[in-house]
């Protein structure tokens, strides 16, 4: 390894930075740990992984979304006068979901002791899981003592136009006090699949314009016009973590599960479902095209903040 990176026998690597501590696993593409080591033991920003070489995307710190976030309804679209059926990849879900990154295998292009840069290339359509377009994603991460810079890119690779949204899907710890803030315009409600049916203002108890409490508010919503800043409150562990977000993450998906010990503050770049939803003639979806050789890239800082006892 370069520069002190260390890789475990999981194949994870480490990256220090004083005493933050990065984890990543090329399964996936994935964050497996993201922690300060302090005095009285580890504080962990966001919800590590179990140990292990076989471990769920689902079960990890983060990971990607390229090159489409949250859902595509029943994996069917069309692009540019030709119809695509992507593999239904996480059953019994009957949608697309998530796209292809967070199921792939990322390769290590370049690493420090405090940075690395992991790669996914998707090949040309009809390999299986179809896309109209062969591309290349990127993560490359930037630690250090006082936050943890993360941006995530995807490039069209080949000779035809290509649909791309992207984002990150973090978990954090769920404690009884915790608290989330974020700037956000309006929501869109879902229904029992968690597909988008109508644009609405939240209602107050579900609004992170005005704060909502992960361990008394169930969420699984997509909100628009996020303002690319939000602050997620430990009290009990007199401590925070503040998300910067580029403008390209303009939609913000909160995912608060009953009876679990994790919630999901997810900063993306589109809506669930954008391209059908495009493709009817909406201009509010947040999907982009990318030409031949065109890259779209977006930066998400995470800065944590522990109080003195």
């Amino acid at each position: 390894m370069q520069d002190g990176t260390e890789a475990g026998r999981d194949g994870r690597l480490t990256l220090r930075a004083g005493h933050a501590e990065l984890e990543l696993s090329p399964a996936g593409g994935c964050i497996t740990a993201f922690r300060w080591q302090r005095d009285g033991g580890p504080v962990d920003w966001m919800r590590p992984a179990p140990a292990g070489a076989d471990v769920a995307p689902t079960d990890t710190a983060c990971f990607p979304l390229v090159p489409y976030s949250n859902r595509i309804r029943e994996g069917r679209f069309a692009f540019e006068g030709e119809t695509y059926q992507l593999a239904l990849n996480f059953p019994p879900e009957r949608h697309a979901i998530h796209g292809h990154g967070w199921q792939g295998r990322w390769q290590i292009a370049e690493q420090t002791a405090a940075t690395a840069t992991l790669t996914y290339d998707h090949p040309n359509a009809g390999s299986g899981d179809a896309w109209p377009a062969a591309y290349r994603a990127e993560q490359r991460f930037e630690l250090s003592e006082t936050d943890l810079l993360i941006e995530i890119a995807v490039t069209n690779t080949s000779e035809r136009a290509m649909p791309v949204s992207l984002g990150l899907h973090p978990y954090f710890p769920r404690t009884p006090a915790c608290r989330l803030s974020a700037a956000v315009g309006q929501m869109w409600e879902s229904d029992a699949e968690v597909m988008p049916t109508r644009r609405v203002s939240p209602p107050a108890d579900q609004d992170p314009s005005r704060g909502v409490e992960p361990a008394r508010t169930a969420l699984d919503a997509c909100f628009t016009d996020f303002a690319g800043r939000a602050v997620i409150e430990w009290p009990e562990r007199r401590a925070r973590l503040t998300l910067q977000a580029d403008a390209v993450l303009s939609f913000l998906v909160v995912f608060t599960p009953p009876g679990e010990d994790f919630f999901c503050v997810e900063p993306v770049s589109a809506m669930t479902d954008a391209v059908n939803l495009a493709a009817q003639g909406r201009r509010d979806t947040g999907l982009r095209t990318l030409a031949p050789g065109e890259r779209l890239a977006a930066k998400a800082l995470y800065t944590p903040h522990l109080e003195q006892a």
